[in-house]
């Protein structure tokens, strides 16, 4: 697993906010990172950086800050973005999978042609915690036979133990707690 170098840097731009969305999560907003373009840009750059020499079709992104990082690093990267959305929220015949985040359980769907069999997926997020919502994008991924490149996120929350969950899938994070 790799760390940025400039993880120092990024971390000022993520403000802790306590008991949120319940008590006793700590939750780490990124929207000082997002509001600051030259930031953001170093951000995603960093990303694609990592990732720039790998042949990516799709990036996967997760609603809803995974949609801001997955649109910009697809962009970047020159390849197709796939949202993965809770349910009942895209247009078309899906694949579901059921998965359980820190602080409740929910629903994530995706098209069922958003990935060719074969085609290689990188999935992003804007955290990592527990690791239930990368497990799942990720069996949904294998299920349409899609290879899977690697996660990658702003953030990575290490005490919650996510990356156990996705322990084949290599992981790439800006910043960890």
């Amino acid at each position: 697993m790799s760390v940025s170098k400039s993880t120092e840097d990024f971390r000022k731009y993520i403000r802790d906010v306590p008991d949120f969305p319940k008590k006793g999560v700590m939750f780490r907003d990124i929207c000082g990172l997002l509001k600051n373009g030259p930031v953001f840009k170093s951000a995603i750059d960093e990303l694609a950086s990592h990732y720039g020499k790998q042949k990516i079709d799709a990036v996967v992104s997760i609603e809803a800050r995974g949609f801001i990082i997955g649109a910009a690093l697809a962009y970047r990267l020159g390849c197709g973005l796939v949202p993965v959305r809770k349910k009942g929220k895209l247009p078309w015949k899906v694949y579901r999978k059921a998965y359980n985040l820190e602080y409740g359980e929910d629903l994530l769907e995706i098209h069922q042609d958003a990935i060719e069999p074969g085609k290689n997926a990188l999935i992003v997020d804007d955290v990592i915690a527990t690791g239930g919502t990368i497990e799942a994008v990720a069996e949904l991924i294998k299920e349409m036979k899609g290879n899977i490149i690697g996660a990658a996120f702003l953030i990575e929350l290490t005490g919650l133990g996510g990356k156990e969950k996705i322990k084949d899938i290599p992981i790439f994070s800006l910043i960890k707690y």
